[in-house]
C-alpha cells in the first residue's frame, strides 16, 4: 500500500525576481512523497496564478488523489484522470522516482533514452532599469547564455545595455506575453542585429495569430502559448520554438511526448522552469538533453537550495543523483 505525503515549502531568493507581471521574493513549491515500504519517491511543483493556481489549490488537487495513489496508480492513468499543471506535474515526477528505486533502474531507462549528460543553463537577468540590468549582466558577462526579462516600452535600451556589458553572450529575451503587435514590429530588426537568438513569448497566448503575418528576423518561441502537445497545431505557423515547462505539460511523462512531437512538427525546443528548487529542475534536465536552448537556472536565483541538489559549474548543470531524484 502506497501514501501519499504533501506539503507546501517556500525558499527566499537571493534578490527580487521581477517579469512583465510582478515581482517576487520567494519560490513557492509544493512537494509531494509518495511512500511504498522503505522506498520514496519525490517530486516538486510550483504553482503559478497566471494558470489560475495556488498553493492551496495546488495541495487539494494533489491531496484528492489519495486513494487512487494508495491503489498504485501508474503514470499513464494518472494523466487521464488529472489536467495538465503543478498537481499532475508534482505526482507524475514522483511516481518516477519511486518505479526507478522499485525497479532498481535509472529514470532514463525506464525512458528508453540515453544516460544524461551535463547541459548549458541559461541566466536570467530581471526586469528592471537598462542601468541595473546591465550591471547584473556584467557580473556574469563570462556565462554563454543570458535570458533578459522585458516588458514593453525601453526594452531596446534595456538590450542594449546588457549587450554592451555582455558582449560574447548569446542573448534571449522573454516579454512574458509584455509586448503588442507593434514592439514586435518596432524591435524585431533591432534585436537581430544585436545577436538575439530568441525572442520568447512576446504576445499574449491566444492573441498571438499576428505572428503568422508578421516577420520573425529573430525566432519566437511559444511558452504561455504551449503546455502540452495537444497545443502544438494550433503554434504551426505562428511560432518557431516551444518552452517545454514541466508544470505547464503536468510531468515529465508529457514533456517527453511533447519534446517528441515538437520535434515532428519542426519546432525547435528549449527546456525551461519555474522558479524552484533543484527537486524541480532534476527531471527537467532529462527534457533538456539535446534541446536546443536550456533554462534551468532557478536554483541558481535561490537564497539556498534544497541539499543534495544539482551540481552547477558557472553556466554548467550537471545531472541528478540519485539522492536527489532518479
Amino acid at each position: 500500500m502506497r501514501r501519499l505525503d504533501l506539503r507546501r515549502e517556500d525558499w527566499p531568493l537571493a534578490k527580487p525576481f521581477t517579469i512583465s507581471r510582478g515581482s517576487r521574493t520567494v519560490a513557492e513549491t509544493v512537494l509531494v512523497e509518495i511512500h511504498s515500504g522503505a522506498l520514496r519517491g519525490r517530486g516538486e511543483c510550483v504553482p503559478y496564478a497566471r494558470y489560475g493556481e495556488s498553493v492551496e489549490s495546488v495541495l487539494a488537487a494533489i491531496g484528492a488523489m489519495a486513494e487512487a495513489v494508495g491503489e498504485g496508480i501508474d503514470r499513464e492513468a494518472l494523466r487521464d484522470r488529472m489536467p495538465p499543471g503543478a498537481a499532475r506535474n508534482a505526482l507524475d515526477c514522483a511516481l518516477w522516482d519511486l518505479e526507478a528505486k522499485e525497479s532498481g533502474s535509472s529514470i532514463w531507462g525506464l525512458a528508453g533514452i540515453a544516460a544524461p549528460r551535463p547541459v548549458v543553463t541559461a541566466y536570467t537577468i530581471s526586469l528592471d532599469t537598462a542601468e541595473r540590468m546591465a550591471a547584473e549582466a556584467g557580473e556574469n558577462a563570462a556565462r554563454p547564455l543570458l535570458k533578459i526579462k522585458l516588458t514593453g516600452e525601453g526594452d531596446l535600451d534595456r538590450v542594449r545595455a546588457v549587450r554592451a556589458a555582455a558582449p560574447s553572450a548569446k542573448l534571449i529575451v522573454d516579454a512574458n506575453e509584455g509586448w503588442t503587435v507593434e514592439h514586435l514590429r518596432r524591435y524585431g530588426a533591432a534585436l537581430a542585429e544585436l545577436g538575439v537568438a530568441l525572442i520568447e513569448q512576446p504576445l499574449p497566448a491566444g492573441q498571438d495569430a499576428a505572428l503568422a503575418e508578421l516577420p520573425h528576423p529573430v525566432p519566437i518561441c511559444a511558452d504561455e502559448a504551449c503546455h502540452t502537445s495537444a497545443d502544438l497545431d494550433r503554434l504551426v505557423g505562428l511560432y518557431d520554438c516551444v518552452n517545454i515547462k514541466l508544470d505547464k505539460a503536468g510531468g515529465l511523462t508529457e514533456a517527453l511526448r511533447l519534446k517528441e512531437a515538437a520535434r515532428a512538427r519542426g519546432f525547435t525546443v528549449m527546456v525551461g522552469c519555474m522558479v524552484g528548487s533543484s527537486l524541480s529542475m532534476a527531471p527537467a534536465h532529462l527534457v533538456a538533453q539535446d534541446a536546443d536552448f536550456v533554462d534551468l537556472d532557478a536554483p541558481l536565483l535561490l537564497a539556498r537550495d534544497r541539499q543534495p541538489g544539482l551540481r552547477y559549474e558557472g553556466s554548467l548543470v550537471y545531472p541528478p543523483k540519485p539522492n536527489l531524484w532518479g
